[in-house]
C-alpha cells in the first residue's frame, strides 16, 4: 500500500488496509482526507484490474453517484457567482422544458429530488440512448411528473444528472466538461475528475473487480444497507421496499447490457453516474467547502452559500430508494450512525464510492474503490472509513497533535 497519513490518521491507513485485504474478488481503493484545509490523509493499494495490476497514485475509477455531488457543487458555485437564483423556474434557462406540467418546476426542486422526473424507463427505448446528450434533454424536455413536484421527494438516479446539467450548460453557455475544468479542476489544481473520459487518459481507469453488481447484486446490497440504518429504521423490513421505483430511476432492467469500461458509457457525458475520479480530487473538493469555501490561496464558494447549500430541504422516506435521505441542495446526509452530523453533506455511489463535508469539524474524506457490491449510497465500508477518520479527527483536536500535510512531505511506498 501507497500512503501519507500525517499524525493521528494512521487508523485509516489500517482500515483502508483492512477494506482491500477482505474484498473476496481482489480489486484496490484510494482515500484522501482533509482537515483544517489540509491533506492529512492520501492512499492507495490493492489491483486496478483483473491482472492485478497495482492501483497506482494517479488511477481513475467510475464512481456512480459520487458525480452528482460534483455537479450539484457547480450550481452552488454559479447561484454564488449570481447567474442564477434556487427558486428560479428551470423554463427560464430552458424554455422547451416547460412542457407536459414542468413550466413551475424550480432549480431547487431539482436540487432535492422533488420534480418528479425519476421514471426515466418511461422516457427512452433502448440503453445506448444515455450516451447521447441531446436525445436525453429531449426525452426530458417531454417527460410528464409523476407527482405533482414539489410534494413529495424521489430519487432522481440518472435522471439528475441531465436536468443540472444541462441547467449549467444554458446558463453558462459551455460544455458541462468545459465548466468543471473551469470551476473545479483548473482552479483547484485536481489531478483526476472527469464527466465523460477523454482518450488520452482512458489508460488511467480502473476496471470493477464485480460484473453485473447493478443488476444481480442489488437487494443483497440494500439489505445489508438497512442493517447499518438499523438505529434509525427499526421497523422497516426489505420486504417494505419498493423495488419497482428504483428499478424504473435506475433502468436495473436494462444495466446489465452496459459495459461499464466500454468507451462509449466512459466518454459520453451521464453526469450522475459516470465520473471517473481519484480520491484526491474528490477530498480536495469536499476539503474545501469543510474549510468555509477556501483551500490554500483558492475560494471556491462563500461561507454562507455552503450553509445554505447545507441545509436539509425535506425529510421522510425517499419515494425511490425508501431511506431517510435528508436531502441538502443536492446532498445528502452523511450516513454514519454514533456521531453528530447535522452540518455534514456529501453523496456516496453505487459500487461504495463517495465523498463528504463536514464544516463542523472541518473535516472532509473522499473514497474511490473497484470492487464490491454496494447499495446506490455507497455501503458498510464507506461508512467504516467515516467512523474511523472521525475518531482521527477528534482524537487529533482533542490533543491539538501538529499535523504533517501531503504537500509538506514525502509519498512512499509501504509494502
Amino acid at each position: 500500500m501507497n500512503n501519507f497519513c500525517a499524525p493521528g490518521f494512521e487508523p485509516a491507513r489500517a482500515k483502508l488496509h483492512n477494506i482491500i485485504q477482505r474484498a473476496p474478488a481482489g480489486g484496490g481503493a484510494a482515500l484522501s482526507v482533509y482537515h483544517r484545509g489540509q491533506c492529512v490523509v492520501d492512499i492507495w493499494g490493492g489491483s486496478r484490474n483483473e491482472n492485478l495490476d497495482p492501483w497506482q497514485q494517479d488511477t481513475l475509477s467510475i464512481s456512480f453517484s459520487t458525480s452528482k455531488g460534483i455537479i450539484t457543487t457547480l450550481i452552488h458555485i454559479l447561484v454564488d457567482k449570481g447567474l442564477l437564483e434556487y427558486d428560479d423556474k428551470v423554463s427560464t434557462y430552458w424554455p422547451e422544458f416547460a412542457q407536459n406540467g414542468k413550466s413551475e418546476i424550480t432549480i431547487r426542486q431539482l436540487l432535492c429530488h422533488e420534480a418528479g422526473l425519476y421514471k426515466i424507463s418511461d422516457m427512452i427505448e433502448g440503453i445506448e440512448e444515455i450516451y447521447c446528450w441531446d436525445t436525453m434533454i429531449d426525452a426530458l424536455a417531454r417527460a410528464r411528473p409523476v407527482h405533482v413536484p414539489g410534494m413529495s421527494h424521489g430519487y432522481h438516479g440518472l435522471t439528475y444528472g441531465w436536468l443540472i446539467g444541462e441547467v449549467i450548460q444554458r446558463v453558462t453557455k459551455k460544455k458541462l466538461s468545459q465548466v468543471l475544468n473551469d470551476e473545479l479542476v483548473q482552479p483547484l489544481g485536481l489531478d483526476g475528475l472527469f464527466i465523460g473520459l477523454p482518450d488520452e487518459h482512458m489508460e488511467r481507469a480502473a476496471q470493477l473487480m464485480v460484473h453485473n453488481v447493478l443488476r444481480e447484486g442489488l437487494p443483497k446490497a440494500l439489505s445489508l444497507f438497512l442493517k447499518i440504518e438499523n438505529a434509525i429504521l427499526k421497523t422497516l423490513t426489505f420486504d417494505k421496499f419498493n423495488l419497482d421505483r428504483l428499478k424504473h430511476a435506475l433502468l436495473l432492467d436494462r444495466f446489465g447490457e452496459v459495459d461499464e469500461l466500454d468507451p462509449r458509457f466512459l466518454q459520453a457525458c451521464v453526469p450522475a453516474a459516470n465520473g471517473m475520479f481519484t480520491a484526491r480530487s474528490l477530498a480536495r473538493i469536499y476539503g474545501c467547502l469543510a474549510n468555509g469555501g477556501q483551500i490554500d490561496d483558492v475560494r471556491l464558494l462563500s461561507t454562507a452559500a455552503i450553509e445554505r447549500a447545507a441545509v436539509q430541504q425535506n425529510s421522510g422516506m425517499d419515494r425511490v430508494v425508501f431511506l431517510p435521505m435528508g436531502w441538502r441542495l443536492g446532498y445528502h446526509r452523511v450516513f454514519c450512525p454514533g456521531h453528530n452530523l447535522s452540518r455534514a453533506f456529501g453523496h456516496f455511489g453505487f459500487g461504495g464510492s463517495g465523498a463528504w463535508a463536514d464544516p463542523r469539524r472541518n473535516l472532509a474524506m473522499g473514497m474511490t474503490v473497484n470492487s464490491g457490491v454496494g447499495t446506490p449510497f455507497g455501503d458498510v465500508r464507506i461508512v467504516e472509513l467515516t467512523n474511523v477518520v472521525i475518531q482521527c479527527a477528534e482524537r487529533v483536536a482533542r490533543y491539538s497533535q501538529p499535523l504533517l500535510t501531503a504537500a509538506g512531505g514525502s509519498i512512499s511506498r509501504i509494502s
